[in-house]
């Protein structure tokens, strides 16, 4: 009988077995799979496999799970070219089960181009591929193609590559001649050790409510401060989060103590016909602010209630504080109306457009001690301009602006769009600028461009958005969340950007863009197109985001919703919990 003997590639981890003139490479779903190809490997002078004992294979071969990269069909109206056209994820069970990851949504997508035009050229990929690189890196190449599905004359030869050591952060490492991956084992699918698999399913898999711990002496936490008690959620991913307990007193005795536990949730929708809502807390009371789509945009409206929720009941008033006025030319698109406060001062941030249609930022500021409600509390509003004083642009539109105070400095960011609706049009991209917090009106610092929509997810079926910016600051960290694909449909989604608190802003590299959205009509069943956020912290503590989505793929009309943020073992922030995932039912205890 011939012997048979082991190899690896000195670079990777591809284990390859001969025995004879029969060549073997352990191949999809851990089996062995003939590789002919391979034979030239063992005659080449400057072969680049080695041999290693049966041991070392078979310890190799341990403990691993494959996963396997590929795009899917598109389906215009329900999963579109550009979203199809991107690296999809699977691993293979124990049952031998392909599990999609992401809920079968993409997670590489490639770039687009931006044309002498200065207009976007949208790109896709077919063919992915996956491979070992060595050293503990992970390759991803497909080949590059336009959205339609045509190649591209100018990358046949080439591939886009992705490095990943963990496959959950991707560096985008361009695109480069077929011919420098040749070296290396390409396939659909790879098998990745436990540890990193393990984490990555984690990552790429709904996070969901896995126990809740109590106090270990829950009666003499009880007995000494019963209003502030609190449990320890545990979720899928390893992260966990505190809850108060909201003690029952009519059935609660020394024998026995009833509880449940806080979960603040809300139904969606909320509002109908409201699109880019922001919800503010103002002294002892709640605001809500959005675009009036049930008004054709006409004029900002706010509502004020002793809770959030008492923001959605039934007959809530309406308060008008900028009316349409023709003399102020204040006529149309009164878009994303949201409240900060600036250097001590509230105040309001929106679009607005004067008889001839194009929307421009503008900035109007409460007086002091004045209810937000009354139209005559607000000052005249002020149109933003650049530090010469001259307006943010005179050829195209501003809108979404939005403000983020930094530990580095105060900064706004809003979005510019130009030839809007026709072939010139450039899409719309989200800049950044230094501002004085005693003069937010006026940028301190030049206009930097931040983003542009050159994803498959932001720049699809006919729409090409960056949008909507709102950040977080938290721990340290800047959380720029974003929305691409259509406003009204349900391509919209949430994009992120993270930077430090401490970094310059306006330096580009000071951020990562993630590659992948990080809210989609996938996220949460029942909600299409969800984008155009605000935060806010409720009254237990935690971080909520407010967003509009549509109730049907079909449908167009903007409803709101709300939900709690999570955030996961790495203190990253998670949009995508539903309530029932957060805490699967109003959790009673009885003790």
């Amino acid at each position: 009988m011939e012997e048979t003997k082991y190899y690896r590639f000195s670079v990777g981890s591809v284990i390859v077995r001969r025995t004879g003139n029969k060549i073997e490479k352990r191949g999809k779903r851990g089996v062995w799979e003939d590789a002919p190809q391979l034979y030239r490997r063992f005659v080449l002078p400057d072969s680049d496999l080695t041999e290693i004992s049966e041991e070392e294979a078979l310890r190799m071969m341990k403990n691993r799970t494959t996963f396997k990269v590929y795009t899917r069909n598109a389906d215009p109206g329900a999963y579109p070219a550009g979203l199809a056209g991107s690296v999809h994820f699977a691993y293979t069970d124990e049952n031998g089960e392909e599990i999609p990851l992401n809920k079968n949504y993409g997670i590489l997508f490639t770039k687009g181009e931006i044309s002498a035009e200065n207009t976007i050229i949208p790109m896709g990929i077919q063919n992915p591929q996956i491979f070992d690189m060595g050293d503990g890196v992970t390759g991803i190449c497909a080949e590059v193609i336009y959205e339609n599905g045509d190649p591209v004359p100018a990358y046949k030869d080439h591939r886009v590559l992705w490095k990943t050591t963990d496959l959950i952060h991707f560096e985008e490492a361009g695109i480069l001649p077929k011919t420098d991956l040749s070296g290396y084992d390409l396939s659909d699918t790879i098998a990745i050790p436990a540890g990193i698999s393990d984490k990555a399913i984690r990552y790429w898999t709904p996070i969901t409510c896995t126990g809740v711990e109590l106090p270990e002496d829950i009666r003499a936490a009880y007995d000494e401060d019963p209003e502030h008690m609190y449990v320890r959620v545990n979720y899928s991913d390893g992260s966990k989060a505190s809850k108060r307990i909201i003690w029952d007193r009519g059935k609660s005795s020394d024998a026995c103590l009833h509880g449940t536990i806080s979960r603040q949730s809300f139904s969606f929708p909320l509002a109908m016909g409201y699109g880019d809502p922001v919800i503010f807390k103002w002294g002892v009371k709640w605001y809500f602010l959005g675009t009036n789509d049930n008004l054709n945009d006409i004029g900002i409206y706010i509502r004020e209630a002793d809770t959030v929720e008492g923001l959605f009941a039934e007959g809530i008033t309406e308060h008008l504080i900028l009316p349409f006025d023709e003399k102020r030319g204040f006529e149309q698109t009164f878009w994303a109306p949201e409240f900060h406060v600036i250097g001590g001062k509230p105040c309001i941030l929106f679009a607005v457009s004067g008889h001839t249609w194009g929307p421009q930022c503008h900035y109007m500021r409460l007086k002091d001690g004045e209810n937000p409600v009354n139209e005559d509390a607000w000052e005249d509003p002020i149109r933003v301009v650049k530090k010469d004083g001259t307006p943010l642009t005179t050829d195209g539109i501003t809108l979404d602006m939005t403000y983020i105070k930094a530990l580095s400095g105060s900064y706004m960011v809003w979005s510019y769009r130009k030839d809007i609706g026709t072939p010139a049009d450039t899409g719309s991209m989200l800049y950044i600028a230094l501002v004085n917090e005693e003069e937010p009106w006026k940028l301190t610092g030049d206009p930097v461009l931040l983003s542009r929509p050159l994803y498959g997810w932001e720049n699809l079926e006919g729409t090409i958005n960056n949008e909507g910016p709102y950040a977080l600051v938290r721990d340290g960290k800047v959380y720029l969340a974003y929305s691409g694909g259509s406003a009204n449909a349900y391509t919209y989604a949430l994009g992120l950007f993270t930077a430090d608190s401490t970094a310059d802003l306006c330096d580009i590299a000071s951020w990562h863009k993630s590659i992948t959205p990080v809210l989609t009509y996938y996220s949460v069943d029942g909600e299409y197109g969800p984008g155009h956020h605000s935060f806010y912290t409720n009254e237990e503590g935690e971080t909520m985001i407010a967003y509009h989505a549509e109730t049907d793929i079909k449908e167009h009309l903007r409803c709101d919703g709300i939900r709690r943020v999570h955030f996961r073992e790495d203190n990253t922030p998670y949009f995508q919990m539903s309530p029932e995932e957060d805490l699967p039912v109003s959790v009673s205890m009885h003790l």
